[in-house]
């Protein structure tokens, strides 16, 4: 499952667990469920499971969405890594595949948690593999050192640490789950939120190889702990059927299943674009300080944060898929009026309301799949169009910096204007993308309403 997708599933399992106090648990037989009714997990167990869920988030996510900072320093002057100066596309290959592995992972990751008890063993293994891809990149001297340890044994470790405890912890909350998973999620706004500034401090006071070193001991100092309190709760043991989480060739075949996957790829490929390249702009172009750009990148992730809660609340009243659509039209919308030429005035509106549209649509992914497909299909199919956005963040921003070229940050106005017209095409790649995956969205949105034989406004 992904980071937002936790949520509405567990809300869709407790309306179905509130139809009737006696019906079997989704994922246990009737005797596993009575045997879960007779033995409630404990008050303190639960808060444990949450603090330990929200700490895991905030460091996924908060490193995921920070490497920017990491992307304008391995390609300024001050490089520890002389092949990647000015070089932003092989740079931002580095941090796609480490986010898109984090996600992606979950299609191998999943299936072998259902077959596995051990569950504190998986966490514990991609809490230390993915503070060992930290740690070692601080000893890299060449870009290919950095893609085995920052992009690839990051990657498949922050997929081991955030599957396990994002699987189990919506088990331990019957009435309360919604409130449970929203707490854990939480932790991502609040990881970007506060990893920017960090990052961004031990960049400047320490260098590049000790701010690596501190994050990875930092990252497994909560690590082990968060292993520890991770285990199954009684009824819930592993199966050996793994086949809820492989999707069907009738489900492949639909034209919706097929434009929902086509407009998740492409709006993950955009919507990395501008959290890799939102510092180096600022630098670059804008001439803020590294700090500054740090800030920016943290304030646009508490407005994601908080517009996925509001959006949420939005599209209970005007329609799930209805509120998506929108937000992903105006997420390309925001883009294209906003970042392109943009000075610093309106440079921070497009921080601000691209975090808004953006926040939107990641929220909203799972309450569609729910509705287009149904229950019973969610795990099949969350699984895959997650699975196809990790391989879509692929492609976004190292295209991108394919687009922007080798250059030298700062330097004359001519270069400062030569740099320009270059962000200005990475603008238009990226808000193509994103228009052309809205209008995927608005387009599943009418087969839907087809499908189903009536159009309905709210919906």
């Amino acid at each position: 499952m992904s980071l937002a997708s936790i949520e509405a599933f567990s809300l869709e399992l407790q309306e179905r667990e509130g139809s009737s106090t006696h019906r079997s648990h989704s994922l246990t037989s009737p005797a596993d469920a009575l045997s879960v009714e007779d033995i409630p997990p404990t008050r303190g167990y639960q808060a444990l499971l949450l603090f330990s869920g929200f700490m895991m988030i905030f460091h996924i996510i908060g490193i995921n969405g920070v490497f920017g900072l990491f992307q304008d320093f391995y390609t300024s002057s001050e490089s520890n890594i002389p092949s990647a100066i000015g070089n932003d596309a092989v740079v931002a290959l580095v941090g796609t595949i480490g986010s898109g592995l984090t996600w992606s992972g979950g299609l191998f990751v999943n299936p072998i948690i259902a077959r596995v008890e051990g569950v504190k063993l998986i966490t514990f293994i991609g809490a230390a593999v993915m503070s060992l891809g930290l740690f070692l990149a601080s000893y890299c001297s060449a870009l290919w050192q950095l893609y085995l340890t920052q992009a690839l044994l990051y990657g498949f470790g922050s997929s081991m640490y955030y599957f396990p405890i994002m699987t189990i912890a919506p088990t331990y909350f019957d009435r309360h789950r919604g409130f449970a998973m929203g707490f854990i999620l939480s932790g991502a706004g609040i990881g970007g939120l506060v990893m920017a500034p960090v990052l961004q401090l031990l960049l400047d006071r320490y260098g590049i190889r000790s701010a690596l070193r501190i994050l990875a001991a930092w990252n497994f100092a909560v690590g082990v702990p968060v292993a520890c309190a991770v285990r199954r709760r009684a009824g819930f043991g592993p199966t050996a059927h793994g086949t809820s989480t492989r999707v069907n060739m009738a489900l492949v075949k639909r034209g919706t299943f097929l434009y929902q996957a086509m407009g998740a790829f492409l709006q993950a490929a955009g919507n990395v674009i501008p959290l890799y390249y939102m510092t180096s702009y600022s630098t670059s172009i804008l001439s803020y300080s590294r700090s500054t750009g740090s800030l920016l990148l943290a304030i646009n992730s508490a407005v994601n944060s908080v517009s996925r809660v509001a959006m949420g609340v939005l599209a209970d009243g005007v329609g799930r898929q209805n509120t998506m659509t929108c937000a992903a039209f105006l997420s390309s919308l925001s883009v294209l009026a906003l970042w392109y030429d943009a000075p610093r005035a309106r440079y921070t509106t497009f921080v601000v309301m691209y975090g808004i549209y953006a926040g939107g649509y990641n929220a909203l992914v799972p309450t569609t799949i729910t509705e287009i497909y149904g229950v019973e299909n969610y795990a099949r199919v969350n699984g895959a169009i997650y699975f196809v956005r990790g391989l879509g963040s692929l492609l976004g921003a190292p295209v991108a910096g394919l687009i922007l070229g080798s250059h030298t940050r700062g330097g004359t106005n001519a270069g400062v204007s030569g740099v320009l017209r270059r962000y200005e095409h990475v603008v238009l790649y990226d808000g193509l993308l994103l228009f052309c995956a809205s209008a995927c969205i608005a387009y599943v949105r009418w087969l839907d309403a087809r499908d189903k034989g009536a159009w309905k406004w709210k919906a």
